[in-house]
């Protein structure tokens, strides 16, 4: 039986073992060769997610199906040098979250072969998310936890029926793990400041457990509800434009001790993103086995970017820059559909945003050809004039210290994928997830 190695968190955790894991949730290069560096580094393991609407069977926004998507990630980690068996793909929110104008059998039918492009692409993590209503559903009534879970168990049965087939051309192919429920703001963030955050009711988690447990038997899933590893809840925790809403033991502590009443449960925590370390570390111990964070990830590649913008300007003061932080904010106010939902304000408060926001909408505009292209001339020039000690210790002074002392090359690349870690580090602290292995 090939079983998944993310059964140890469960394992590990009803030990009374305070060790989870993180999930970097990105589509974007540098984030996941951080990632992939850092596990390297340790000597341990990476989980990295594609959501739904990033990744589908036509490609999502990237571009990408899961077969693409793993190819992606495959060649940052041969680049790298890591073995890909330590390697862990994730698919966040797989559901009817894109197709959801359709009536349900349309959208199920859609939902069914979004899953099936995942398992088959060998990936062993999938957040089965049935949550959000589709064109045919009551717009005025709850979507009651029975056609949540009836939906689920159709996508579980699809996923297990792939999974039978793949094993048939790859016999050592690691079984899924699952993740049911949502208690988050749709993928891509929460679109206002204030959304009425609550920490997940312990009878309103145990219902979910149980509604899910009940359609997966009558979908005859005994056995694979058995690999269903997690929930997930509300904590507590979100991101947001200034920073994020820090999580407090106190409120969730009724929640968190209902965990122990499932033996082969542990929580995913979405959101987690600018929690610090021992905030993380909180969650870890009180039974959050699966720590989400995506916007504060490429939060810190931005400020890397800007970081190496600022110091272009200064070393070729009067001379032609990149101008990188302007082709930006061009490329933004010409296609704002992936701002202009999440970002409130007159137009200087929304000027600022789109530059600093915690939210990071600007990571949608990275893969812009103009910005693409100004990214490349700046890290270009700085590679041609070589990157100052004086500014780097201005704008990127832990940097500095790591290039000073030797462990870190004073390339544009190298400082990037450095400022990335510095976050990436933190949720090592806190899931200690090189004991998995």
């Amino acid at each position: 039986m090939n079983v998944n190695p993310l059964k140890q968190i469960v394992t590990k955790q009803k030990k009374g073992e305070s060790v989870g894991i993180y999930s970097c949730c990105s589509a974007n290069a540098y984030v996941i060769e951080a990632a992939i560096k850092a596990a390297k580094r340790d000597n341990s393991c990476v989980l990295i997610e594609a959501t739904a609407n990033q990744v589908d069977q036509n490609g999502g926004y990237t571009g990408m199906t899961p077969e693409d998507f793993k190819q992606f990630v495959h060649g940052i980690a041969k680049k790298v040098g890591f073995t890909t068996d330590r390697i862990f793909l994730g698919g966040d929110h797989l559901g009817p979250l894109t197709f959801a104008s359709n009536n349900e059998k349309e959208a199920m039918e859609l939902s069914k072969e979004l899953v099936r492009c995942y398992v088959a692409a060998g990936f062993t993590k999938i957040h089965i998310d049935t949550s959000m209503k589709v064109a045919d559903d009551d717009p005025n009534t709850r979507l009651s936890d029975e056609t949540i879970s009836r939906r689920g168990a159709e996508l579980a049965r699809v996923c297990e029926d792939t999974y039978q087939e793949l094993l048939k051309t790859d016999p050592n192919a690691i079984r899924p793990v699952y993740i049911v429920g949502s208690e988050v703001p749709i993928p891509g963030g929460a679109q206002g400041e204030d959304q009425g955050m609550q920490v997940t009711k312990v009878e309103d988690f145990k219902a979910t457990v149980q509604a899910f447990e009940t359609a997966f038997k009558n979908a005859g899933l005994e056995e694979t509800w058995k690999d269903v590893i997690g929930v997930v809840v509300q904590p507590g925790v979100e991101e947001k434009d200034a920073g994020c809403t820090e999580y407090d033991r106190a409120k969730a502590a009724e929640l968190m001790a209902s965990i122990k009443d499932f033996p082969n449960l542990v929580f995913e925590g979405h959101s987690t993103d600018y929690q610090t370390k021992f905030k993380l570390r909180e969650l870890v111990e009180d039974g959050v086995g699966i720590l989400k964070v995506g916007p504060g990830l490429t939060y810190a590649m931005r400020e890397a970017l800007f970081a190496l913008a600022y110091m272009e300007e200064m070393i070729y003061h009067g001379k032609e820059t990149s101008h990188f932080i302007d082709v930006l904010e061009k490329a933004m106010l010409e296609e704002p559909k992936n701002w202009k939902k999440h970002y409130h304000g007159d137009d200087n408060e929304c000027w600022f945003k789109r530059k600093f926001s915690f939210s990071d909408r600007s990571r949608y505009y990275m893969p812009n050809p103009e910005v693409a292209a100004a990214k490349d001339k700046m890290i270009d020039n700085l590679r041609k004039s070589g990157v100052s000690l004086a500014v780097l210790s201005q704008f990127m002074p832990i940097q500095y210290t790591k290039v000073r002392q030797g462990t870190l090359e004073n390339d544009p690349e190298a400082l990037i994928l450095d400022r990335i870690t510095n976050t990436i580090d933190e949720y090592l602290y806190a899931s200690h997830q090189e004991e998995l292995f």
